[in-house]
């Protein structure tokens, strides 16, 4: 976990972020298991369109600690008939790995959705492989519901997709 003196907070992104996002997506380590809908190279333009807009979408936030931008998280709420449902994922600047930052992080926006919103789903997909994010997951609270085969398309290599899932203990109708 992170350290106990460490302040995470949950925040819009700002333009100061910039700089750090550039330098955290060209990694491609932490693109590995990203969305190919993430450029790399990533780009100044990509990190002020994201700060911009794309950020804006859904439930997203930067992850700082103790006043460093470390990572990204945000749920996607479904639509129809998934409209209490929503998507989660997160990443996090490499240097930032194995302190239990995703954790908290992921701790942090569950306390945040149970109290703003009507979800009673939160979801994440997560590529075959990526190990870490499931042991977050889980340590989380979220369950395994099943795994799409060749679900996930990125460089030309198809990926399965593990579907795990957090239902909040709530009713649709509150």
């Amino acid at each position: 976990m992170p350290n106990k003196d460490s302040v995470m907070t949950l925040r819009p992104f700002i333009h100061a972020d910039i700089d750090s996002l550039v330098a955290m997506l060209n990694d491609e380590n932490v693109q590995r298991f990203l969305s190919p809908k993430i450029p790399f190279p990533y780009t100044y333009e990509d990190a002020t369109w994201w700060v911009e807009e794309g950020s804006c979408a859904g439930f997203t936030r930067a992850v700082e600690v103790d006043g460093k931008l470390v990572g990204c998280i945000g749920a996607l709420a479904g639509v129809h008939e998934y409209q209490h449902s929503a998507e989660v994922g997160y990443w996090f600047g490499k240097e930032h790995w194995g302190q239990g930052f995703a954790q908290k992080a992921l701790t942090l926006l569950i306390e945040e959705v149970v109290e703003t919103s009507q979800w009673v789903r939160l979801f994440a997909m997560v590529f075959e492989g990526n190990h870490a994010s499931v042991n977050v997951l889980q340590k989380c609270g979220f369950v395994k519901e099943g795994q799409l085969k060749n679900a996930i398309c990125k460089n030309q290599q198809f990926f399965d997709a593990h579907i795990f899932a957090l239902i909040l203990n709530r009713q649709a109708d509150e």
